[in-house]
């Protein structure tokens, strides 16, 4: 799958969007600190254990998600464009493949609107994770959000 930038379509993107209500800096910090980032990413019940998270353009993120029932899934990203405090993009080198594009608007002071996006190669591959993800994207701000309000 080619790196940012490039031409992608509805049919190969799942998006998330949400207004948060807090500052863009505080927002982008829940993302780009392992500190942070840590306590809320992934769905409701998961947890994870990070290997490396090297928050640069080429670095490495490792890590290995726990679910709440079993399973454990590793992955293996690569930091590919990051804009303080307004983007980052990564993409995966384990399975399923997809990059990752999160942008931080601000709306106001206390508010961010955050478009999550992940792009894949295929609108089949798309297809394949979509009716899985969506409702675990949600979770996954939701967790967020209480990660902010300790912050």
């Amino acid at each position: 799958m080619e790196t940012l930038p490039f031409n992608t379509t509805p049919e190969k993107e799942i998006v998330t969007t949400r207004i948060l209500n807090y500052p863009q800096q505080l927002v982008f910090d829940a993302w780009a600190n392992p500190a942070h980032l840590i306590n809320w990413w992934g769905p409701k019940g998961f947890t994870n254990t990070f290997n490396e998270f090297d928050f640069r353009e080429g670095g490495k993120w490792s890590f290995v998600m726990h679910g709440p029932d079993k399973g454990n899934y590793a992955n293996e990203c690569e930091f590919v464009k990051i804009e303080k405090p307004s983007f980052i993009a990564w993409k995966r080198h384990s399975k399923p493949l997809f990059q990752v594009v999160a942008s931080f608007k601000e709306i106001s002071k206390e508010q961010t609107e955050v478009i999550f996006k992940m792009i894949f190669a295929t609108a089949d591959e798309c297809s394949k994770i979509r009716p899985y993800v969506i409702d675990k994207n949600e979770e996954n701000f939701d967790k967020l959000e209480v990660e902010l309000s300790k912050m």
